[in-house]
């Protein structure tokens, strides 16, 4: 399993039969009480100028409390759910050589999901290809040490969180010659078996046959040819219905418009987008929720070729509009654009995409919020979904002034603006929102709620680790789609 087995005890941290203690705490003016517990600790923390700040981990040397090796991790003052968790992956991805971890947050229990998913977000690990294992391991096992039990199916509950992020930064790890189109539609059946959840997948033949000209026109430069995948979960007693699309491009070069060496390094992780609507629809089947789910992963392999789609080409899209592609390496809303309209045709109450879609959001946001786009109605109920689990996001706009800027001179609109690089990211939401369907059949009824992510630089953290998120893929927007299913129910 890659992320630690969580237990949870009401037996004091000491006595836990771990191999070292994680303790959780806030500033010491505020930590007098907690400390009262832990003899000597309080007066080494103090000499050592402990502070409190988040994040901050200092192991103790404290032999009257205990004679495990001891860790105190800073909660900050106040310590808020997003903050314990923070503090909780911290210290158990930092934290390692160890088996097991006992962790305490005695000043905090309120908050004990928030050090739960901590604990299973920062413990992460990926096995990798390495000859022989340098670096020290995470846990295996972690238990949260609390005054009282907690409901079982709350825990399962971060499991299932837990599995979720951990099933996208596996894919997303995967190096792209492994996980090829037919290659991730096979891991997504294997990802769903044994659970209630329907399988489509349609190879080039049935996507030429159906008219996914926009998943054709990207794929057809590669020796591995596209698939789209269909995934559905529908209980008996579902009373909405949630369609999600996914961006899967299994490795993107530019198409002909190449990338430069430099930004192609990296390109495995564009497929981040299916891996999360696969892993949100999984998550909703085994938690049982009372809703349906359905995902579309548009893969796609976007390579240069004699049989590439060249810029100037123009591809015709599922619902019959066409396309004139000004650049290849605008591939991401074409082969989203088709599973947008098939989305739509099973009239979903709300419609989410998921995509590494635009370098822009990277400019406009940086590299830790999802930038939102939408209607105003669905974007500000995901908002509070993503806050209420810790994750940045943003609203962008979605002008209308912009619209005439998708025009083509040959075809129904254009997938690029080449040579000018404003509002690239809101230029690309507006694009799909071309794709989302009605509500009626009325031409002027009202589109499909609709919610548009854009996680190109939220998905991937190039930086140095913080909190419960190491270095690569973070799995970013699983956990506050789950959160935003879970408020669709009520």
């Amino acid at each position: 399993m890659p992320y630690p087995e969580l237990t949870v005890s009401t037996s004091p941290a000491r006595d836990g039969g771990a191999d070292a203690i994680v303790l959780a705490l806030p500033p010491l003016d505020e930590a007098a009480a907690v400390l009262a517990d832990w003899p000597g600790v309080e007066d080494v923390l103090r000499g050592v100028g402990f502070t409190g700040a988040i994040g901050t981990t200092t192991r103790v040397f404290a032999p009257a409390a205990t004679d495990l090796p001891l860790f105190v991790v800073g909660t900050g003052a106040a310590a808020s759910a997003d903050a314990v968790r923070d503090a909780v992956g911290a210290a158990v991805r930092t934290t390692t050589g160890y088996a097991r971890l006992a962790v305490a947050i005695p000043h905090a229990e309120a908050h004990w999901r928030a050090a739960a998913e901590g604990a299973v977000l920062g413990g992460y690990r990926f096995e990798g290809y390495k000859s022989s294992d340098t670096a020290k391991s995470r846990a295996s096992q972690v238990v949260l040490h609390l005054g009282t039990d907690v409901d079982a199916a709350e825990l399962r509950a971060v499991d299932v969180v837990g599995s979720a992020v951990a099933l996208v930064k596996d894919l997303v790890n995967i190096p792209a010659e492994w996980l090829g189109p037919a290659d991730l539609a096979e891991r997504a059946i294997e990802a769903v078996a044994g659970l209630p959840v329907d399988v489509e997948v349609l190879d080039e033949a049935e996507l030429e046959a159906q008219g996914y000209g926009g998943i054709l026109g990207v794929g057809k430069g590669s020796d591995r040819p596209p698939r789209l995948v269909r995934l559905t979960y529908a209980p008996a007693d579902a009373a909405r219905h949630i369609a999600l699309v996914g961006k899967g491009i299994t490795f993107d070069t530019g198409g002909l418009s190449l990338k430069p060496p430099a930004s192609m390094v990296g390109m495995k992780f564009d497929m981040a987008g299916a891996a999360t609507a696969l892993a949100v629809v999984r998550a909703a089947a085994q938690r049982e929720l009372p809703l349906a789910v359905t995902a579309w992963l548009c893969i796609a392999d976007n390579m240069p070729s004699g049989r590439a789609t060249r810029p100037g080409d123009v591809l015709r899209m599922l619902d019959g509009q066409s396309v004139e592609v000004l650049n290849t390496d605008a591939e991401g809303r074409l082969v989203m654009a088709d599973g947008l309209v098939a989305a739509s045709r099973t009239h979903p109450d709300v419609l989410v995409d998921i995509a590494t879609l635009t370098g822009a959001v990277i400019v406009a946001l940086g590299n830790r919020h999802t930038g939102v786009m939408g209607d105003d109605v669905t974007v500000a109920r995901y908002l509070e979904a993503a806050s209420s689990v810790g994750e940045p996001a943003w609203q962008l706009p979605l002008p209308d002034h912009m619209e005439d800027e998708l025009d083509s001179p040959i075809a129904d609109l254009r997938n690029a603006k080449v040579g000018d690089p404003a509002g690239g990211t809101m230029f690309a939401g507006l694009f799909l929102r071309r794709f989302v369907g009605r509500t009626g059949e009325d031409a002027d009824a009202p589109r499909i709620p609709w919610v548009h992510l854009d996680i190109a630089g939220s998905g991937e953290n190039k930086a140095s680790p913080f909190g419960s998120t190491d270095k690569g893929p973070t799995a970013a927007t699983v956990r506050s789609l789950l959160a935003f299913l879970e408020a669709e129910i009520r």
